[in-house]
């Protein structure tokens, strides 16, 4: 079984705990039609977890207890049956199974509000600050230490700020003054959330089919028939099958499982909601001598965005680099520094650094076939298409237009070799309030090229603000 272990972690966000029942507990089997159901149970005093059982109906003596082994949206057979792989015999349900004509009926239901928010009035009318010097309010500890533009000054407290620049996530949009900035947007989720990220991204492809820049994924919580099914067709035409299975909403790499195996995949689609995507198996990789070889790395690029009606897109000309400490090979999927790069969350493990500009005639040199100025012209087009598709539909399904918002997220980007010999960057996820720790430790003016950016009229800006205009 798995629980959720969260107020009792030292993580600030919850992460599944397996852990194996006693000889009773292992003892009880599944039963489409269960006699009782069965819960964790943390006892915070003796920090122990018990599993609760709780009869479904009245039992007579020698009645068998049975339980579900898991818990499913709708009452499809053919999810059941799914979702039953992994206590099944492999040829249990084979691509030719009358179930599959039940597939249509999976969708990820319309987007909704995950918190709700007050969408701005359409009647409202910002009012640019107007005065030599904006005051700025922030729960942010980087933006107070490297925010030293003379046109802002930091306050203490909200009421008197012009400009809000928070890390906890605002929702209150009405309640602005119509001096009143923040750095966020109504329902920007859309392309924070990793499953709603995806629907962004099938709504940018064509005919139904993902765009190139997006990997195959499924929402694991409405879409395991349809993963399943995938699966079980690369099998059977001996394609490679690694996916890679992620939280919605859990960041710094934390449960991320890397598997070839279906029933792995489908056991950790009852661990909370996921997304399973394709895993990128032909990356490109950087030769690194110091670590043994050529490496898996990506790439964050900031995006700015001033306004969303209409779309005004930069993006920030420095860009941060990720590198896996082991070389690459589709084995050994627990290996952390081998398939991931997130390492500056680790105690005792190398974070590698090499600045943009060292890092761009170093590839060049790798691959004198391919200039990072065209890898990077992708990347741009990329996020153009992101953020039209995120901003098309309106709210929930879009990104709201807020004339009070200014934003910058953080695009984590790898890049993946074409069957044809191109390279093809691939969107990994989009960031809310991203980490800047190195963006402000080797550019300490990072803050004050936002800030001047979003706030200042063109004519108070210096005029070489390090930003490419995407849109």
């Amino acid at each position: 079984m798995a629980a959720s272990e969260s107020r009792f972690s030292p993580l600030p966000q919850s992460l599944p705990v397996w852990y194996i029942m006693d000889e009773l507990g292992s003892r009880i089997q599944h039963s489409d039609n269960p006699s009782v159901a069965m819960s964790v149970f943390f006892y915070i005093p003796l920090q122990m977890a018990f599993s609760l059982i709780w009869p479904l109906r009245d039992l007579d003596y020698e009645d068998e207890v049975t339980r579900m082994y898991y818990s499913v949206v709708g009452d499809s057979e053919l999810a059941a049956v799914c979702h039953m792989l992994p206590w099944s015999r492999e040829h249990s349900l084979s691509l030719n199974d009358p179930l599959w004509s039940q597939l249509d009926q999976f969708v990820v239901p319309a987007m909704t509000e995950r918190c709700k928010e007050d969408l701005p009035s359409p009647d409202v009318v910002a009012q640019p600050p107007s005065g030599p010097i904006s005051m700025v309010y922030t729960d942010l500890t980087l933006v107070k230490s490297f925010l030293t533009h003379p046109a802002f000054s930091l306050t203490s407290t909200e009421e008197k700020a012009e400009i809000l620049w928070l890390c906890e996530h605002f929702k209150q949009f009405r309640s602005l003054r119509p001096n009143q900035f923040v750095n966020q947007y109504p329902c920007e989720n859309v392309v924070t959330c990793k499953d709603l990220l995806v629907e962004v991204a099938r709504r940018a492809g064509h005919s139904q089919m993902l765009p190139p820049w997006f990997p195959v994924s499924f929402n694991l919580l409405y879409e395991l028939p349809h993963m399943v099914r995938e699966f079980l067709t690369r099998k059977e035409r001996n394609q490679d099958n690694v996916w890679i299975v992620k939280p919605w909403n859990l960041g710094r790499g934390m449960d991320i499982q890397i598997t070839d195996n279906l029933t792995h995949i489908i056991r950790l689609a009852q661990t909370g909601p996921k997304i399973a995507s394709k895993y990128i198996t032909s990356p490109v990789l950087f030769d690194r001598p110091d670590a043994g070889g050529k490496v898996k790395f990506d790439v964050r690029y900031v995006v700015l965005v001033p306004s969303v009606a209409p779309l005004v897109l930069y993006s920030y000309n420095v860009f941060w680099l990720r590198f896996a400490n082991r070389p690459f090979s589709l084995d050994n999927f627990t290996d952390y520094q081998k398939h991931f790069t997130v390492m500056n969350y680790l105690e005792g493990v190398e974070l590698k650094q090499i600045h943009f500009n060292e890092f761009i005639p170093e590839f060049e040199r790798q691959y004198p076939n391919h200039s990072w100025k065209s890898v990077e012209n992708k990347i741009h087009q990329m996020l153009r298409e992101v953020f039209q598709s995120a901003c098309s539909r309106p709210p929930p399904a879009g990104i709201a237009p807020s004339p009070q918002s200014r934003a910058i997220y953080a695009a984590d980007i790898m890049l993946e070799w074409t069957p044809q010999g191109d390279i093809q960057p691939v969107l990994l996820e989009v960031n809310y309030s991203p980490d800047c720790v190195r963006a402000c430790k080797y550019h300490p003016d990072f803050f004050n090229h936002i800030f001047e950016l979003f706030f200042l009229d063109p004519t108070r800006q210096s005029g070489n603000l390090p930003v490419t205009r995407l849109l």
